[in-house]
């Protein structure tokens, strides 16, 4: 790897470095600062478009959105968070775009319309002592569709704090919600989860909405390319 993508994506450098170096065109820096963060934005994307093709476009605007404003990032918040909020925004418009003529999500409200549905999951039963690998892969499934099935602004709040083991302080400041939400939210999501599933539900969490190497690499050469045609030059 060239020595200055090479200390760009370093976990030791700074946000601010890692922001100037992308901005300055280095490509390299950038392909490997998505394949960081893409499993992270993608869960996140996905918990409120709930659809695997859009969640991917989505990631793939919020960083062409977050190339062009490298340039400015100072560093007053951290560079995944800030990623993170672009892609909530985009994937949030993308949601009220798609459901225009329907209820918009509201990240913001409190009350739970989606518990019938999530409800509607309790009596999804777990297999009968199968093989280790074959429970896993079960309870994972079962665990997708009823994180699925969680209210709007439940399911973002668990995704972003279960999954990707952001603190309450980083949630609340990418959602614009109150700490106290945040705790709230989370509290009643797990709640719910262990109703529907009856079992652990931090089991399986590390394979929740697994991303594969296909759809990394497919976020990673749409942007670069998409990067390509707006400047040919860079």
């Amino acid at each position: 790897m060239h020595a200055a993508a090479q200390e760009a994506v370093t976990p030791g450098g700074s946000d601010a470095l890692i922001a100037r170096r992308i901005a300055a065109g280095d490509r390299e820096a950038l392909r490997q600062l998505m394949r960081r963060h893409n499993q992270a934005l993608f869960r996140v994307a996905r918990s409120i478009l709930k659809d695997d093709a859009e969640a991917e476009d989505a990631v793939q605007e919020a960083y062409l959105l977050a190339y062009g404003a490298l340039g400015d990032f100072r560093g007053e918040a951290k560079l995944s968070t800030w990623l993170t909020r672009i892609t909530v925004n985009e994937s949030i418009a993308r949601a009220r775009k798609r459901k225009r003529s329907a209820e918009v999500i509201q990240l913001g409200g409190d009350s739970p319309s989606g518990m019938a549905a999530t409800a509607a999951h309790s009596d999804l039963h777990a297999p009968e002592q199968p093989e280790q690998d074959a429970l896993r892969a079960e309870t994972r499934r079962l665990l997708e569709r009823n994180i699925a099935a969680l209210p709007d602004a439940f399911r973002t709040v668990f995704v972003m704090r279960a999954l990707e083991e952001m603190s309450v302080d980083e949630t609340a400041a990418v959602l614009g919600i109150p700490v106290s939400t945040v705790r709230t939210r989370f509290f009643r999501a797990r709640g719910m989860l262990r109703e529907a599933l009856a079992r652990d539900i931090d089991f399986a969490c590390e394979d929740v909405f697994s991303f594969a190497g296909a759809r990394c690499d497919r976020i990673v050469a749409g942007v670069l390319s998409r990067l390509a045609v707006a400047l040919p030059g860079a």
